[in-house]
């Protein structure tokens, strides 16, 4: 027999480190609170600022993270970085 062949979620781990870290409600303003244990196991104080990353399949929003802001500029320079002084050599 044939295997079946799993969709899966779009943001399904590559070789793991995924996990869930906690379940939140979100309120009727549309806010949420993440449980202290995971913003002190994060590192992220009041003040933070916080990037909401999505991906999409088939139109509609199935996977978010968070990543601090911080955190997401030096991804943003590593990357880019090497690229523009590639560019700027031309």
């Amino acid at each position: 027999m044939a295997a079946k062949k799993s969709e899966g979620a779009c943001c399904a781990p590559v070789g793991g480190g995924f996990k869930v870290e906690a379940v939140v409600n979100v309120d009727e303003r549309g806010q949420m609170v993440l449980p202290k244990e995971l913003r002190e196991k994060a590192g992220i104080g009041a003040g933070d600022k916080l990037a909401l990353v999505s991906w999409e399949k088939d139109g509609q929003v199935c996977c978010m993270s968070l990543i601090k802001v911080d955190a997401l500029a030096d991804m943003v320079k590593g990357l880019l970085g090497p690229m523009m002084a590639e560019l700027a050599t031309k």
